[in-house]
């Protein structure tokens, strides 16, 4: 019979535990566990349960990374404006310092540590910008040129762009932040509001919205202006979850109506829509991350703690080899 070491060149390596950064195609015997394993990638994206936020809220803002996220502001259960912010570790959440101003339909970009959140209603709809410096938050002497509900933001604290939304007319107002001031820039191809954003100042994406109805239009900021895309989702919705990058971005959730769980994939060309959905169809929902590696959460089944964690196709994943 046959060796590994004959076949493959090298002889399979005998650990006392799991390697802690393995590479595709490694392979290993794990001594502890008795165990044959190897690394593979994931075929197709998963998302799988994590745990609930401690406030139920919908139409919230995120900011961060799957391991390292911030939820804040949104709509509870009773169907009141809160303040409330959490920071997730990659397990569960922690309440935090609240916001200042109560709000929800928001947008919010940046990091755990440093993140912006902006627009959104109080009881009416605001420009009133905060920024989150991992402790608390701080009123910005800057607002938006123009307080409206239901936007899109990208980028950093000290770099932002917020676009779209609706005060109810609908907007293709765009603008950008320099962490003191808000400057009008050039504007949308197509109003909307309820739309997902990602990416940065220079290279920010914008898909989906409601004009109405939902739709899967997508455009691409390159610093200056607006270009349309000639992809759009495969699933046109609006209220949907959003992460990563403008060649690497996610989209998740919304609404058609009904509620949908669907998850597409875009690589800066195309949308891809994923195989397997959200586990709890929702819209209204916050998200955080990268293509390969997000957080969804909060969002209207009515309002909901849920959280998701997605691992995309393409991610090392160990695997142990069964022998029946």
């Amino acid at each position: 019979m046959a060796e590994y070491k004959g076949i493959k060149g090298f002889k399979v390596q005998y650990l006392s535990a799991d390697p802690s950064n393995p590479i595709i195609g490694q392979t290993w015997y794990n001594s502890t566990s008795k165990d044959l394993k190897y690394t593979g990638a994931t075929a197709a994206g998963a998302w799988a349960t994590g745990n609930n936020m401690n406030t139920a809220r919908e139409i919230l803002a995120g900011a961060g990374i799957q391991t390292e996220a911030l939820a804040f502001g949104g709509l509870d259960g009773p169907g009141s404006a809160v303040s409330a912010t959490e920071e997730y570790d990659g397990n569960s959440w922690t309440s935090v310092n609240p916001m200042n101003t109560a709000r929800y339909r928001l947008a919010g970009v940046g990091i755990q540590t440093v993140a912006l959140g902006f627009g959104g209603v109080t009881t009416v709809n605001t420009a009133a910008t905060e920024e989150y410096n991992g402790t608390s938050w701080a009123n910005s002497p800057g607002s938006l040129n123009t307080a409206r509900r239901n936007l899109a933001g990208a980028g950093t604290q000290t770099a932002a762009l917020g676009f779209g939304g609706n005060i109810p007319v609908l907007y293709t107002a765009t603008e950008e932040y320099d962490g003191n001031s808000w400057t009008s820039v050039n504007p949308m191809n197509t109003a909307r509001s309820s739309l997902g954003g990602v990416g940065t100042t220079s290279a920010a994406l914008a898909f989906g919205g409601a004009t109405p109805p939902g739709i899967g239009a997508t455009e691409e900021y390159n610093g200056t202006s607006w270009t349309t895309s000639p992809a759009s989702l495969n699933t046109a919705r609006h209220s949907l979850g959003a992460a990563g990058t403008q060649t690497a971005a996610l989209g998740f959730g919304g609404q058609l109506p009904p509620s949908t769980g669907a998850t597409e994939l875009y690589d800066g060309t195309s949308w891809t829509s994923n195989p397997t959905n959200l586990n709890t169809a929702r819209y209204d929902l916050a998200g955080a991350g990268t293509q390969s590696s997000a957080l969804g959460f909060g969002g209207a089944t009515p309002a909901t703690a849920a959280t998701e964690e997605w691992t995309g196709p393409g991610v090392a994943q160990t695997k142990t080899i069964t022998v029946s």
